[in-house]
């Protein structure tokens, strides 16, 4: 089967009802793909819908708790059955900080044995198993497609190890990795899967809002605004990108004025980490 033409492809875009989501699924709008935008808090649908403009009718919101594997089922068959296929996958839903650690800014990090179970159990299942599980039912769809477009939100790697960034980073970290692997094992079926990062912290809700009063006086460094994650999203899901695969690429490094192609060789790097060296087990 040939490629799908953008005015033909179908997304799912999870966490895009508000945020780095809502920005991407408005992005995806505007470059004529149809939508599918799911989040958890239904109040945000409204004002999305508004915005989407003459872009309404290609979009298609629901609020529900991806966690739950039926969830997940009924989000892929809404795709299908609502605009009739399903070319890309968007695995952007998260929780932060915010919820992880909301007075960091005022008592300092919390350390990983003064979290609560729950706390941890509900990040890793939204960060990591909502990914997972929609990417299990969606890889089929688009192999058998012959193409298409799995695209991971995760961090940056100093946020990931951080002191104090359990378990938000821990849980970037298994998303990080398992782009790696899935990268790997969809060789040569069409199907392509890349990171699309903010590269720094984001302007969004899921960021504390000390953070964000302080990157508005300069007290603290400029946030990346939820815009800047379109370019290179809409660059990964491109006909241009069919042979980038296992890739990340951050907003706050993105070269706006720069052709996509260029861009994306210029600041792209693989997905995936590498260990440090075996000496430093040993250094003084």
């Amino acid at each position: 089967m040939s490629a799908p033409t953008p005015d033909t492809e179908v997304a799912i875009v999870t966490g895009g009802l508000r945020g780095l989501g809502r920005a991407m699924t408005l992005g995806l709008l505007q470059t004529g793909r149809k939508v599918v935008a799911v989040g958890h808090i239904a109040e945000d649908i409204l004002a999305l819908q508004r915005d989407a403009g003459n872009h309404a009718g290609a979009l298609h919101c629901m609020a529900v708790d991806l966690r739950k594997p039926a969830a997940c089922d009924e989000v892929v068959a809404a795709a299908q059955q609502r605009f009739g296929g399903l070319d890309i996958l968007v695995n952007n839903a998260g929780l932060t900080f915010t919820y992880t650690d909301p007075e960091r800014f005022v008592k300092g990090p919390r350390k990983f044995w003064e979290l609560t179970d729950e706390i941890v159990q509900n990040t890793m299942d939204t960060n990591y198993m909502v990914a997972d599980q929609l990417a299990r039912r969606v890889a089929p769809i688009l192999m058998a497609r012959g193409w298409g477009r799995i695209v991971n939100v995760t961090t940056k790697l100093d946020t990931m190890n951080r002191e104090g960034s359990v378990p938000y980073g821990p849980s970037k970290a298994a998303l990080e990795m398992a782009t790696e692997i899935w990268a790997k094992e969809l060789v040569g079926t069409g199907v392509t899967v890349n990171i699309v990062n903010p590269g720094a912290g984001a302007n969004t809700p899921g960021m504390a809002k000390e953070m964000r009063e302080w990157s508005a006086t300069g007290k603290a460094a400029k946030l990346v605004e939820p815009d800047e994650m379109v370019a290179p999203l809409l660059f990964v899901v491109s006909r241009e990108a069919d042979k980038v695969h296992g890739y990340r690429f951050d907003a706050n490094t993105w070269l706006a004025d720069t052709a996509p192609t260029a861009s994306a060789q210029r600041t792209g790097r693989k997905a995936g980490f590498e260990l440090y060296p075996l000496s430093d087990c040993f250094a003084a």
